[in-house]
């Protein structure tokens, strides 16, 4: 039947705005404080937000029906550059952007070349942003909604850095930061059009050199993130191009063009020296400046010249990409030749080990690993990066230095690194470079994105060991969603480095004691969970701008400070003060963060770092659950560069129950979910049959109940049960399955089996499926009730229901029935099926072989009964099938009377079949009659 889905969706929208349904303000009921990262709003809400959000709101309506007060504010994230970088391009008349903004975010392009200043384009998304999130029916406390623009915003972001520098965790200093040259700033996720996901990766530079003459010594800086294999260099790789020399300090560099340009944004005093061919080096040697060794310089086509310095070590003992560019080498005399080579020169190259992993004998691990995965070639990739991760994994973690490593020798490879490091710079023969961990790292105003030394910045001092034991303590007693996400989560805070949290250009907050500088977008969005609470009175023109000071924030978030003194200094009424103070100690610690994966390595750390900085403990965060992406048609989305899916395209096209309950469904935890329009329109046609049910069987009043009706009654009490496990375990792909989809196939047998009771069930279901497409259950709840759906309590398991001889008799038909339909495949034109139960010995051999732990316990037990006795060989046979069908999970123990059972449904059989169905048991052939099984009766069909 043809729905207004849109028309519904609408009318419960305004019902429970109207109403204040999802306003939320203490009471005596528990808590439970619920929060999203607030959306960055540089472009419209996209099918990736849709799936962060609607869990989230999901989990929200299923723990307010479980009797929870619940708050589920909203904000919108505005800081930072991309806005300012969009307001550029659009003011350019940029045709990439104003494409993406016109196809992928359905902005009109009359309206877009109108947002050419960052207070249009604020006013412009967030009212997008806002229609968007009420229209697919979010349970959202609207009385809290802010920008981070907000002056009242930007005082509360004052005071939390105040604190923190209070606490010495701010600091000024030289760190290396992912750097815009156009906008001259350091660049966060939030800023860049490629590279989100790009971390700063720290290599050990080593200086061989190359001595021309007695006194030109040339540097050739070979960077590794292993210093510790410069004992096993057996020559250094470079790519047959163009390299530059570069006057780095006091020394000659020999570097790749790229590395030279990156030089020059480190502390370095860089200037180039001019163009060199790195064919005129090969054949040539440098000394490895830890050992002394004299070797060669050899031509490789996959040497990266922008990863790094572009001038690689090799170490074919310990790395599988060197050992095979080697051996290929070895049987490429043209090649060679082509360099002025000689093969001899490659064939004296032997692999040097220089680390063992205890208990293991290796000879050349480089070797074995490549011979094991049969990697002939440097084509062979995808082995190569296979063998590499494997053969680096294990060392790092099991390998010991030798002996030839001198003064290192038996130290751990896990320990080495940062101390031979320091030896080497020490000794003037070690550096380092910064580089990204992926590529390209591009900034949203286009430009390409380097890694800069940054002097006299202020940083978040996230090295402090105390601080990071705090974070790392906590984590242990936190609840991480999934669980497994915990490892993630201390790897990452063990690893995590001080940040540069401010800027001279973008929106946003001064820092209070350095007006220069500006708050980045992602260190002002750390523990605005508490703002929420102040934005209701600020909304409500109760609390103003010139009210929020660091003594009212103090009393208001620790109860430090005397209140007449504060109310007094702050301007702000007493009673005022109170009421926002208590708001602030019923809501607070948040119960749950609900966030997508990719902030798990930043904002999700940082708001825990912060919390626990600014916070006493008992006001730190109870638990974070994480999810996966959204694909759209199997393809990435992407925000700049398409396709991409919008919030409020998905709803206009489908409905707000469609797009919940579908992206609900499409994956688990950390998954990704992918959109695919024929499996959105399948669910619809689900909902719509769900929607014509209710208007059908809702009303009608409940008869008398039969066998049938307690068997969809004790079904829908195990959907209740485990629909309630999944929620309480923020599965929401398995909850949708169980309140949906297993009880809309439970509902079509039952209709199917002639079921008429139907409303029995229907007022619980509506409530079970009240979190997951709030609408449609709204109306048809109405067609009885007076209440909203949304506040009713939860369904709750009731033991009492379950009914296991009724569950056992539908099953037996359910397999009956399509046990004799695969027959009638293979038979033409049937007349009868005969049907032929298990005698009923046979039920009471299962109860004992079921209980039994073996055949030969089993048979003692058997044939201690006399009417047993004389059927010892059939009864042998029988138990040795019923063991063997036990241990592959077949054996069935249905406790019912099947000659009953199908004597009451022979009618519905016929039905179904459109056949005779007979229990004349002498018209099925002996052999078939023996073979009948409890649960799985002789068929035959003429």
């Amino acid at each position: 039947m043809q729905i207004d889905f849109t028309a519904i969706e609408k009318k419960w929208q305004r019902e429970w705005e109207e109403k204040g349904v999802f306003e939320a303000d203490p009471d005596g009921k528990p808590k439970f404080f619920i929060t999203i990262p607030y959306p960055y709003l540089n472009g419209n809400l996209h099918a990736g937000h849709t799936r962060t959000l609607t869990i989230g709101d999901a989990i929200a309506r299923y723990m307010r029906m479980k009797g929870y007060n619940v708050l589920f504010p909203m904000g919108f994230h505005v800081t930072g550059t991309p806005i300012i970088g969009l307001a550029e391009l659009i003011q350019k008349r940029d045709e990439r952007t104003i494409e993406v903004y016109t196809k992928y975010h359905d902005v009109p392009k009359d309206v877009l070349l109108e947002l050419t200043t960052p207070e249009k384009i604020v006013e412009y998304f967030s009212n997008e942003a806002l229609k968007a999130l009420k229209g697919i029916g979010y349970s959202i406390d609207w009385r809290r909604v802010f920008t981070t623009t907000d002056e009242e915003y930007q005082k509360f972001i004052e005071w939390q850095y105040w604190k923190l520098k209070e606490k010495n965790l701010i600091v000024k200093g030289s760190h290396p930061v992912r750097y815009c040259p156009n906008d001259q700033n350091p660049v966060e996720d939030h800023d860049l059009l490629m590279g989100e996901n790009a971390t700063i990766v720290e290599f050990t530079v080593i200086k061989f050199y190359f001595e021309d003459g007695e006194t030109n010594k040339i540097i050739f800086p070979c960077a590794t993130l292993r210093p510790e294999t410069v004992f096993g260099v057996t020559n250094i790789w470079l790519k047959p191009t163009k390299y530059v020399l570069a006057k780095v300090n006091d020394e000659t560099w020999f570097v790749s063009r790229e590395a030279y340009e990156k030089l020059t944004y480190t502390d370095k005093e860089v200037k180039l020296v001019g163009e060199v061919d790195a064919r005129d080096f090969f054949g040539k040697f440098v000394v490895n400046p830890l050992t002394n060794d004299k070797i060669p310089i050899l031509p490789a086509e996959f040497v990266d010249t922008d990863n790094a310095t572009g001038v690689v070590m090799s170490v074919p003992a310990h790395a599988p990409y060197d050992y095979v560019a080697i051996e290929d080498l070895k049987g490429d005399e043209e090649y060679l030749k082509k360099f002025g080579l000689d093969k001899s020169l490659v064939e004296n190259l032997k692999p040097i080990v220089l680390i063992e992993i205890e208990n293991e004998k290796h000879t050349i691990p480089a070797k074995e690993i490549v011979e094991e995965l049969n990697i002939q070639s440097q084509k062979d990739v995808e082995g190569l990066e296979k063998a590499t991760k494997a053969l680096y994994k294990k060392e790092f973690h099991k390998g010991i230095l030798l002996d030839i490593t001198g003064e290192y020798a038996g130290v751990k490879v896990s320990q080495i690194k940062d101390r031979l490091t320091r030896d080497l710079i020490e000794k003037g023969i070690g550096d380092v470079f910064y580089e990204f961990s992926e590529k390209p790292v591009v900034c949203r105003c286009g430009t390409k994105c380097v890694v800069k030394l940054v002097k006299d910045q202020w940083f978040l001092n996230y090295s402090n060991p105390k601080w990071k034991g705090k974070v790392l303590e906590h984590l242990k007693n936190m609840q991480i969603v999934p669980d497994y996400y915990k490892e993630e989560f201390r790897n990452k805070i063990e690893w995590l480095k001080d940040k540069a949290c401010a800027r001279r250009k973008g929106l946003g907050t001064k820092i209070p004691w350095d007006k220069e500088w500006l708050i980045e977008s992602l260190s002002d969005s750390t523990i605005y969970m508490a703002y929420y609470i102040l934005a209701k009175y600020i909304n409500s023109g109760l609390l103003k701008a010139e009210n929020i000071t660091q003594k009212l924030l103090d009393y208001v978030f620790f109860g430090v400070g005397d209140a007449n003194g504060v109310a007094r200094s702050s301007g702000l009424d007493k009673e005022v003060m109170e009421e926002i103070r208590k708001d602030f100690e019923y809501w607070y610690p948040v119960d749950l963060r609900s966030s997508g994966k990719d902030l798990v390595a930043n904002h999700l750390l940082f708001f825990l770092f912060h919390h626990i900085a600014i916070f006493p403990e008992n006001l730190w965060p109870k638990a974070i659950a994480v999810n996966g992406y959204v694909s759209l048609e199997g393809k990435k989305m992407s925000k700049s560069k398409g396709p991409l899916l919008t919030m409020k395209r998905a709803v206009e096209e489908h409905g707000a129950d469609v797009t919940r309950l579908y992206i609900l469904y499409a994956a688990e935890y950390d998954n990704d979910a992918d959109w695919r329009r024929r499996d959105v329109e399948g669910l619809a046609n689900n909902l719509r049959r769900f929607y014509s049910l209710g208007l059908e069987y809702y009303k009608k009043e409940p008869k008398s109940l039969t066998k049938l009706d307690k068997w969809l009654i004790s079904r829908f009490q195990r959907a209740v049960k485990n629909t309630r496990e999944a929620m309480d375990n923020i599965q929401t792909r398995r909850a949708v399955n169980t309140a949906f989809f297993e009880v809309m196939t439970d509902v079509r047998w039952y209709l199917r089996r002639g079921g008429e009771n139907l409303s029995v069930i229907f007022d619980d279901w509506l409530k079970l499926l009240a979190p997951f497409a709030p609408h449609i259950c709204e109306e048809l709840w109405h067609l009885k009730h007076d209440t909203f759906v949304s506040l009713e309590s939860y369904p709750k398991f009731d033991e009492s229901k379950i009914d296991v001889e009724a569950e056992a008799i539908e099953e037996y038909l359910r397999t009956l029935l399509e046990d004799i339909k695969e027959i009638l495949k293979f038979v033409e034109e049937p007349k009868e099926v005969y049907i032929s139960p298990a005698e009923e010995w046979k039920q009471e051999i299962i109860g004992i072989v079921l209980r039994s732990d073996n055949m030969k316990e089993a048979m003692k037990e058997i044939m201690s009964r006399e009417e047993f006795k004389k059927m010892g060989k059939e009864i042998s046979a029988f138990v040795k099938k019923a063991f063997k069908d036990k241990k592959d999970g077949l054996l069935l123990d249905s406790g019912i009377n099947e000659v009953k059972v199908i004597e009451e449904n022979i009618r519905f059989l016929e039905r179904e079949l459109g056949v005779k169905v007979s229990l004349n048991s002498e018209k099925v052939p002996e052999s078939k009659r023996k073979s009948a099984m409890p649960g799985k009766p002789a068929i035959f069909v003429v």
